[in-house]
């Protein structure tokens, strides 16, 4: 992040206790850049929603600051909350009010003048214009869904929060809004998303944050993470099955899989030397044949879920 440029969000000791004596949030510090894609991963519970709602003015925090563009989101509720677009997760829209009513009605709870120019690009944008007369409680899912995305970016927003935005969508709808997302941030607008989908972090975000419990445990630059994280796996398809590794070749770490009949050797992408120049000198020392090779790069899932099970 530039440092002459100041984060659109700026999270600060952010903590969250609720009367139960639930800690949601434990102390999260985080700052967003201008005009990125952010993605927030951690499973059911974490607190994702929780930080989303604090943000946006939904959820009264317990202790710390958050600032948007400057803006303290308590004293200066208006302006902060101005900024932000939110999509939710749950399908909560007005059913019998028209897709264009729905929309435009929430262009004016912003205080924001009539555009129908406006609305028409974002219901074109969306798929949503041959459906802009049809009440909401005869959409498909995905419909309703895209409604809520329109909802959220009728006042033009400079922020676009996504809580869950693909869940329980289709294949096209998810490619669909993939697209959509991209097409917003290049044209200035900041998206902060979270979810389950590891492939939706994979294939969109710029930056990555992880939550546990209430408690960000890491957030690194998309490719740098693959990079640092990233595990490598050289798997040789064996000539002839093994029914164990030769003790000559332990230092390896190998591993037989295809019941016998591959050798998977994990090697670090970041070390000096990956060891495979020497791994296969000793396998031939020992005989061991290979009619082919390959390699597979660690996914973000693969990723995140060694990160879930080193802070367990």
């Amino acid at each position: 992040m530039s440092a002459t440029v100041p984060p659109i969000i700026r999270i600060s000791d952010l903590s969250k206790t609720y009367d139960s004596g639930f800690a949601a949030l434990k102390g999260v510090s985080l700052d967003i850049a201008r005009g990125e894609i952010f993605a927030l991963l951690g499973p059911n519970g974490a607190g994702k929603t929780t930080l989303i709602g604090i943000v946006c003015g939904l959820v009264r925090k317990s202790g710390g600051s958050v600032t948007v563009d400057g803006h303290d989101i308590e004293r200066d509720y208006r302006a902060s909350r101005g900024m932000i677009g939110l999509v939710p997760q749950e399908l909560t829209s007005d059913a019998f009010e028209s897709v264009w009513n729905t929309v435009s009605f929430s262009r004016g709870l912003f205080g924001k003048p009539r555009d129908p120019a406006l609305i028409e690009r974002v219901l074109r944008s969306l798929s949503l214009w041959e459906k802009r007369d049809s009440k909401i409680m005869t959409l498909s899912g995905g419909m309703k869904r895209r409604v809520l995305i329109a909802k959220a970016l009728a006042h033009e927003p400079q922020i676009l929060f996504l809580d869950e935005p693909t869940a329980g969508v289709d294949v096209e709808l998810r490619q669909d809004m993939w697209r959509l997302v991209r097409g917003l941030r290049d044209s200035g607008v900041t998206v902060i998303l979270t979810t389950h989908y590891i492939e939706e972090a994979e294939e969109m975000a710029d930056r990555v944050g992880v939550i546990r419990k209430g408690e960000i445990i890491l957030v690194e630059e998309k490719a740098e993470l693959m990079r640092k994280l990233g595990r490598k796996e050289l798997v040789l398809n064996l000539q002839e099955r093994l029914s164990a590794v030769s003790p000559a070749l332990a230092g390896y770490g190998l591993v037989l899989r295809a019941e016998g009949a591959e050798l998977v050797y994990s090697y670090d992408t970041k070390a000096e030397r990956t060891g495979i120049t020497a791994l296969l000198a000793d396998l031939a020392r020992e005989g061991i044949g290979f009619s082919d090779l390959n390699t597979s790069q660690s996914s973000l899932e693969d990723i995140f879920v060694g990160l879930l099970k080193a802070n367990a």
